[in-house]
């Protein structure tokens, strides 16, 4: 095992060091987070806290992991070793130190420590720690996947945007309730709201939601447009450090977007993150994005593969459109069959396929948070399955020759269900397995605007309607 070398480290320390200076100044926005104003509830410390397991490339043989802490004069360390019963960890654990980047908020200058580990065993349970200052954090247990397909589930979120930790956490917890043997957890863009760039309190409500679960379950995240800054003086939307600050993804996409775009194989499928938001606003991107795309699939050992990115092919809100992902992704998307294509972005559940008896992508755009807009009446004729008013989790489990697909929402009930069948030539069928259940709509009495059942920044410190 050794130390990989970070990709960007420069970069992201010259954009962290050039922003510091402006980012302690921010003004608290108490309607999307539960920290009242002028408390300092995510104070960054000598504690090691939003410890990450993130995927690499090939996480059967290696791992990326991320966590922060205050300033400290001494590089942060990571112990990592095989898993026993022993109590004894810290006697076989190899220790590597890690690398980092610094960013300041109104919750402290803190350092945002990552170390990718090689050399790992495929199918082995590892324990690790990582160190603050003068402390340690609890020992953390994962499973490296398997170096060939194996049987498995992955969960998918949609956006979790708004009132993280007050909504978006029960959401997570259930996912974990109904499968907690899953091993990747992939996220569809916009995990937090924080255009501004500079509110460090919802990441600190992202990782108070997903907790352990964060650091023992390999993490997929894409980027959503609320992961770019917002500056109405200036269209072109740019990356926030905090993004490469919590998520050091595996970094092999094409050069100027690897931050964003990137793919892993875990266990015999793969997942290939793209960057519609660049995509969206510079054709340029689209198009890049689109030959590296080619050229992932073109050489593509799984059995499975599965796209996921933030804005959707096909929009199922009122007055959303995509045109240019249909024109330079759609395409490749049914050229190599892609298994599926995993969204965000709408805020509402949509599922759909052109999916004939032998070809074609299974798409879907689901929500984790309570942000929730309307469903368009296009996507009401046209889509399997859509909702309104309602979080949802999604499992997808993988076999050698099938894909159960379940969406449940924050409450536990199935609210879609298929199995994606292949058969030996690659040909595809799917059974449809929806509930006997209507399909849900707003149930807002006072609904935010015309497009949108709920704001998701109207719920926190809402009053209960007297009676």
């Amino acid at each position: 095992m050794h130390l990989s070398p970070l990709t960007k480290v420069a970069c992201a320390m010259a954009l962290i060091l050039t922003t510091s200076d402006t980012m302690s100044a921010v003004e608290t926005q108490p309607a999307n987070t539960s920290v009242p104003e002028g408390e300092m509830r995510y104070e960054v410390s000598a504690f090691p806290d939003r410890v990450a397991l993130i995927a690499t490339a090939a996480p059967a043989h290696s791992q990326t992991f991320s966590w922060r802490t205050r300033v400290m004069s001494e590089p942060a360390l990571l112990q990592i070793t095989a898993a026993t019963p022993s109590p004894g960890l810290h006697l076989k654990a190899t220790e590597y130190s890690a690398e980092h980047v610094r960013l300041t908020s109104a919750n402290g200058k803190a350092q945002h420590h990552r170390v990718t580990v090689d050399g790992l065993t495929p199918d082995t349970l590892y324990a690790y720690r990582v160190s603050g200052d003068g402390t340690w954090s609890d020992w953390y247990q994962f499973r490296t996947p398997a170096a060939t397909f194996s049987p498995y589930t992955a969960l998918y979120f949609g956006d979790a945007q708004n009132a993280v930790y007050s909504h978006f956490s029960r959401t997570v917890r259930e996912s974990l309730r109904t499968a907690p043997r899953a091993k990747v957890m992939l996220y569809a863009g916009d995990l937090v709201n924080s255009r501004d760039g500079i509110h460090d309190d919802e990441w600190g409500e992202w990782f108070a939601a997903v907790d352990w679960m964060a650091a023992t379950v390999n993490q997929l995240p894409a980027a959503g447009n609320h992961e770019f800054s917002s500056d109405d003086d200036n269209p072109i939307r740019h990356l926030l450090p905090n993004w490469t600050a919590h998520y050091p993804v595996a970094g092999n996409g094409p050069d100027a977007l690897s931050d964003t775009v990137y793919f892993s194989d875990v266990q015999g499928v793969r997942y290939i993150a793209l960057d519609s938001t660049e995509a969206l606003q510079d054709e340029a991107h689209a198009k890049r994005q689109a030959e590296w795309l080619q050229n992932v699939l073109a050489d593509n050992p799984n059995r499975w593969t599965v796209v996921f990115h933030h804005h959707p092919i096909q929009s199922v809100s009122k007055g959303r459109d995509n045109p240019p992902l249909r024109k330079y992704w759609q395409p490749i998307y049914e050229q190599f069959d892609v298994d599926f294509v995993l969204q965000g972005h709408d805020h509402t559940y949509g599922r759909h396929s052109q999916l004939s008896d032998h070809s074609g992508p299974v798409y879907v755009v689901s929500v984790a948070g309570p942000k929730m807009y309307l469903v368009s009446d296009e996507a009401q004729r046209v889509m399997h399955r859509t909702a309104e008013d309602t979080q949802l989790f999604q499992t997808l489990a993988f076999s050698e020759q099938q894909v159960a697909y379940r969406s449940y929402t924050a409450t536990g009930e199935l609210y879609d269900a298929f199995v994606l069948h292949k058969r030996a030539d690659g040909s595809k069928r799917l059974t449809d397995q929806v509930p006997d259940t209507a399909e849900r709509r707003c149930q807002n009495p006072a609904p935010a605007r015309d497009d949108r059942c709920w704001n998701g920044t109207d719920v926190i410190y809402a009053q209960p309607i007297k009676k």
